[in-house]
């Protein structure tokens, strides 16, 4: 038996884990969210209908990207290891891989579903394909209808609005351009093999932003080097003829590496003030359910995903964007790989995030862990 990947090619999470299993070469089945062994065998197990799922030969269910190649990464490897050697190296890869799961689904759905004149025909297909194969006519506008609706709903909540959208637009195009000048030396974010931080950005960067037709024709006009990364994403091999094999093995941090800290100045600018906004509005809900359980998630059903809307200033605009716990265990994913340092490379870390505007990163803190019990994101025991 092979694993079992349950997903949808149009799927930010799903091609994570898709690209992971191609460049580790582990054979495996892909089904998709509308089969039927989903609904039936997975979402009972899952405890609500998310993708993606990996079904491990052992008929073991495994959900959620980051937590799938944790699990894949304690197995014997094919290919490269998604955490780099060098220590340091790992908590930016962790601030990529948050960033790219979290941080860049403005764009992601922005250009999803603002572009319908462009984009709706083959969203409409792909969908289908994947949620709603065999139906035709009414029927499958029902399906689609219904799907849609609620991902358009989801793009509102992550704050993409006619006001930000120029913004998001401009924000976008920054952060290609930049990305596009890092690769021109590095087939990967931080070497000659793809690590956590590709996996997170390779989650917007293919399965919306590279997919669909109107981001997809930006891309290749913006940053070429950006879409050769995606093709090479999901490519079994390294596919990076085109840098001779000249490129690092890993990125050296003891020097200067300019495109890397312009990124990283990006992801400061860009997303650390909802991070920072996230964590304050989590602790004062938190200050406000003293007595609650270890092991809920303190809402009505076990299985919702956000505690509410905040409001904070993004790039001198107000937004609006809802406050989801996972993305605290993504946070702590950052912090507890920072805490495995030693003081010379604590210094080291410390030197990079204090000048690309990110130390915040590593203090800023919620009051209570996130954990993962059961497929679901929970709250740790309190803190005394």
């Amino acid at each position: 038996m092979i694993p079992i990947l349950y997903g949808m090619p149009g799927s930010l999470y799903t091609g994570k884990v898709r690209c992971y299993l191609r460049k580790q070469r582990i054979p495996f089945e892909e089904r998709i969210a509308g089969d039927p062994r989903f609904m039936n065998e997975v979402v009972p197990v899952v405890g609500r209908w998310i993708v993606p799922v990996l079904q491990t030969p052992q008929g073991q269910i495994l959900q959620d990207g980051a937590m799938i190649i944790d699990h894949l990464e304690t197995l014997p490897q094919l290919g490269p290891r998604a955490a780099p050697v060098d220590q340091v190296l790992r908590v930016v890869a962790h601030i990529f891989e948050m960033f790219g799961g979290e941080g860049m689904l403005r764009p992601a759905m922005h250009f999803r579903w603002n572009f319908d004149e462009t984009n709706l025909a083959f969203i409409k297909r792909d969908f289908l394909n994947s949620l709603a194969p065999g139906k035709q006519g009414a029927e499958a506008d029902m399906a689609f209808a219904f799907a849609s609706g609620r991902m358009r709903k989801a793009t509102l909540s992550f704050g993409v609005t006619s006001q930000t959208a120029p913004t998001i637009e401009h924000a976008y195009q920054e952060f290609l351009e930049l990305f596009d000048k890092h690769l021109e030396t590095t087939p990967y974010l931080l070497g000659s093999s793809p690590g956590y931080g590709d996996y997170g950005l390779v989650a917007a960067l293919f399965a919306h932003l590279a997919r669909d037709p109107y981001p997809s024709q930006l891309m290749k006009r913006v940053a070429p080097r950006v879409w050769r990364w995606v093709e090479r994403m999901n490519a079994p091999d390294a596919d990076a003829g085109e840098y001779l094999g000249n490129a690092p093995e890993w990125i050296d941090l003891a020097q200067p590496c300019e495109s890397l800290d312009a990124l990283l100045r990006f992801v400061a600018e860009d997303y650390l003030p909802e991070v920072e906004a996230m964590v304050r509005f989590t602790n004062e809900w938190l200050a406000e359910r003293p007595d609650l359980a270890a092991g809920s998630n303190g809402m009505p059903r076990p299985g919702d995903r956000h505690i509410g809307m905040m409001k904070f200033e993004w790039r001198g605009m107000p937004i609006e964007v809802m406050v989801m716990p996972y993305r605290i265990l993504m946070l702590q994913r950052i912090q507890d790989s920072a805490a495995l340092l030693n003081a010379q490379q604590g210094a080291v870390l410390k030197a990079l995030l204090t000048r690309t505007g990110l130390q915040r990163l590593l203090e800023i803190s919620c009051h209570r862990r996130v954990e993962r019990e059961g497929h679901l994101e929970v709250w740790g025991p309190a803190q005394h």
